[in-house]
């Protein structure tokens, strides 16, 4: 399976979707001028990954900044995640960073995921 590697930029997460080395992470600031253009080969690397998905998988969450319309599709992987067999979700915040860790919380309430939460 293909590796999936954005750089990030002042407006783009980095993105590094790599099943061989069991690397899913999704970093940075989020606020793409069209969020749903930027999010599609995500949502669809995770479609292919979900035909043949690793046992175990960590999906990490690493964002200082998200906009409205990057939640939206936040929750779109997300969904598409509940599909997939042991998947855990770890939503990294900053510890000073009361929105961001309220933000995965809410996340959590939406969906059917073991979520675990880190600060750094």
């Amino acid at each position: 399976m293909k590796v999936l590697n954005l750089a990030g930029t002042e407006d783009t997460p980095k993105v590094v979707l790599d099943k061989e080395n069991e690397i899913f992470e999704i970093s940075g600031r989020s606020l793409p001028e069209d969020s749903a253009e930027f999010f599609a080969p995500i949502l669809s690397w995770i479609d292919e990954y979900a035909e043949e998905n690793n046992s175990e998988t960590k999906f990490l969450f690493k964002l200082e900044y998200f906009n409205t319309a990057s939640s939206k599709l936040i929750l779109d992987i997300l969904s598409k995640l509940e599909e997939v067999e042991g998947v855990t979700v770890v939503w990294y915040y900053h510890e000073d960073d009361e929105d961001m860790q309220e933000a995965g919380e809410e996340f959590e309430e939406l969906v059917e995921l073991e979520f675990e939460f880190e600060t750094y």
